[in-house]
């Protein structure tokens, strides 16, 4: 059976045309199976004229062919006999839209129009029009040679990861619409209910071993961004390749739109997503269901992460499918397990051992997924350490938009309380600086999404409550995108008098304080999640425990050299993404094996001691580099 798109094949008249400006007179045209052997020939009249035509290709060869392709303009039918569903973003944008956003660009693209912005505005963001240049060449390079995309990436990864994760990428995602180029990923939407399994035969490749999906409720800082959330999912898997050594071709990032509660975006013409109202409740979960079902019946074992997901689903999303299904939520537990890591070397720093954790006191501004999932961790690190349960719950005092959180407060429906909550009902909803007062920490945690939240005067007093406690202040504004960050370094240091260890969400530059150079110290996800995920797709196990998580926390801070130490870093240093992944997928594994969970390969060498595992690890991985190619027959 003959497919039809709509394609007008000829601009031009024939009888306008002259030999010399029709090279393909006497070709054969493969969708007509004959040539076309003059300018009178009827075929070409047929073809110049011709409203829909035949064509031969499917799927990702249609969007990849310039001149088959129509973007975000092929209609709904199109896209189901085409091969296309999923692949595109579910709203079909007219021909003249299409048109109108590119004279948009043409008129003025996006580094001129940040050009215009004030200075304040800019460096607010923590994206300057130089870095948005940047990642037009980075998004170029990757559209037309994805080996050599991924080869500069990982030469010049520090250096680079700016560009293509946060900061940067939490803007890429607020122009999604109007940086659309060529398609990535996925795309499961509430209109594809009951299709999602034979949707899922149109991505061309047979093995998928991570995906990393977004529902675009809650990207980075920023909010709900509906289906221009997908960016974070690409950057994300960026980093797994260029960070862990996952194959590109093994990789597939994806969006589930369920709508969108931003009203810009609802009645934006340009918007690219469903324009209605999220979807909740049961229906909401069905879509997940099903998406899941789908994507692990097409691709058994695959890793599932989940990320930025608004706090609420976050949280029971994971406790719907962790203990049954290989996922894992970065917001949650690759926050977690970086914060842990960056406390654990702020105590290194002061040349404290980690069982000091216990002596910590800890403030948290934000209670959100995020939050929960740090605070959580931690607790369970000073019970390692020889705490009781309730001691070490004594030891938080967590603020929301709400003020502090005790056991007054009734839980968000179907969100089950965690010890965190003080038991001094009496203090319920207490604003921030109160807290710190009455809890004297030494370390305050900004998880808040609430740009310059920590005044100078709050950070004084955890500095004076850390002093006289005989350490020195843990100051981590962990917020991103950079605009959301809850103090810099800068502050933070001058705020205690240049004794603060801080630890950022989003890049800083180091700073001085009276003459003295003061470490910035980027508390990144980077650093766990490519790593997590590499070690539980080679251990195939079933399931990624809180131990794992757990183990990749230590990992990491076992990492530090004593000489980045002596300089004030509680991270070692991201120069070389792959070292520092390989450690971390080998103490995941290492605890798979010791749970029962790890199978393949990864047992055999674990049999053979850690330096043949680390062995298998690094021959895993995916190394860009170009290879002879020949032709099939």
């Amino acid at each position: 059976m003959q497919t039809h798109v709509s394609l007008n094949f000829l601009a031009s008249s024939p009888t306008a045309a002259s030999p010399s400006h029709a090279p393909w007179l006497g070709k054969k045209v493969p969708e007509y199976g004959t040539a076309i052997v003059s300018l009178d020939d009827p075929l070409l009249a047929q073809m110049n004229n011709a409203k829909s035509m035949g064509i031969k290709k499917w799927g990702m060869e249609v969007l990849h062919d310039p001149w088959y392709t129509k973007g975000t303009a092929f209609t709904a039918a199109e896209r189901d006999r085409l091969g296309l569903r999923g692949l595109l973003p579910p709203r079909v944008v007219p021909f003249e839209k299409q048109v109108e956003r590119i004279m948009n660009e043409y008129e003025e693209g996006f580094p001129e129009q940040r050009k215009h912005e004030s200075p304040e505005i800019i460096t607010k963001s923590g994206v300057t029009p130089e870095m948005i240049r940047k990642f037009d060449v980075l998004q170029a390079l990757q559209n037309r040679n994805e080996t050599l995309f991924y080869r500069v990436l990982l030469d010049n990864f520090k250096q680079m990861i700016p560009i293509i994760y946060t900061p940067t990428v939490g803007w890429a995602c607020q122009h999604y619409a109007e940086l659309f180029r060529r398609p990535r990923g996925m795309y499961f939407s509430a209109e594809d209910r009951g299709e999602m399994a034979a949707m899922c035969a149109n991505w061309p490749a047979e093995e998928v071993d991570a995906i990393v999906v977004t529902d675009g409720s809650r990207i980075l800082g920023l909010g709900d961004l509906g289906v221009s959330g997908m960016g974070i999912s690409v950057g994300k898997l960026n980093c797994y390749v260029v960070a862990a050594g996952f194959h590109p071709h093994r990789v597939l990032p994806v969006c589930l739109d369920v709508g969108t509660n931003n009203e810009k975006f609802l009645k934006d013409p340009m918007y690219l997503g469903l324009q209605h109202k999220r979807l909740e409740g049961e229906d909401y979960l069905n879509i997940v269901d099903e998406f899941l079902a789908a994507v692990t019946a097409r691709w058994p074992g695959v890793l599932v992460q989940f990320e930025d997901f608004s706090h609420r689903n976050a949280l029971s999303l994971l406790e719907r499918y962790r203990r049954h299904r290989l996922v894992f939520n970065d917001d949650v537990q690759g926050t977690a397990a970086t914060v842990l890591a960056g406390v654990y070397g702020a105590l290194a720093v002061q040349h404290r051992p980690a069982s000091d954790i216990t002596k910590l006191r800890f403030c948290c501004a934000g209670a959100g997924s995020a939050g929960t999932g740090v605070i959580t961790l931690i607790h369970r690190a000073m019970v390692k350490h020889g705490l009781s349960e309730e001691d070490a719950w004594h030891n938080f005092w967590v603020c929301d938009v709400g003020g502090l959180i005790t056991r007054a407060r009734a839980p968000e429906p179907g969100v089950v309380r965690l010890g965190f909550a003080r038991p001094e009902e009496e203090l319920e909803g207490l604003a921030l600086d109160e807290a710190v007062r009455r809890a004297r920490p030494s370390v305050l945690l900004g998880l808040s999404g609430i740009g310059q939240l920590f005044t100078a005067e709050l950070m004084r007093h955890v500095a004076e409550s850390a002093s006289a406690a005989g350490f020195r202040p843990l100051i981590f504004p962990l917020s991103n995108p950079t605009s959301n960050s809850e103090t810099t370094p800068q502050q933070a240091q001058e705020a205690t008098g240049g004794q603060a260890i801080v630890a950022t969400g989003s890049p800083f530059p180091d700073v001085e304080f009276e003459g003295r150079p003061c470490k910035s110290n980027q508390g990144n996800n980077v650093y766990i999640f490519p790593g997590l995920a590499l070690g539980a797709v080679l251990s195939k196990t079933p399931i990624v425990t809180d131990s794992m998580i757990f183990a990749a926390s230590e990992a990491l801070a076992a990492m530090i050299p004593q000489e980045a130490l002596e300089r004030g870093q509680c991270f070692p240093d991201l120069e070389d993404p792959r070292a520092i992944s390989a450690r971390v997928a080998l103490a995941v594994i290492v605890q798979a094996a010791a749970e029962g969970l790890a199978q393949g390969p990864v047992l055999d060498a674990l049999d053979s001691g850690k330096d043949a595992l680390m062995g298998h690890i690094a021959r895993s991985m995916y190394y860009p580099e170009y290879v002879h190619f020949y032709k099939l027959p």
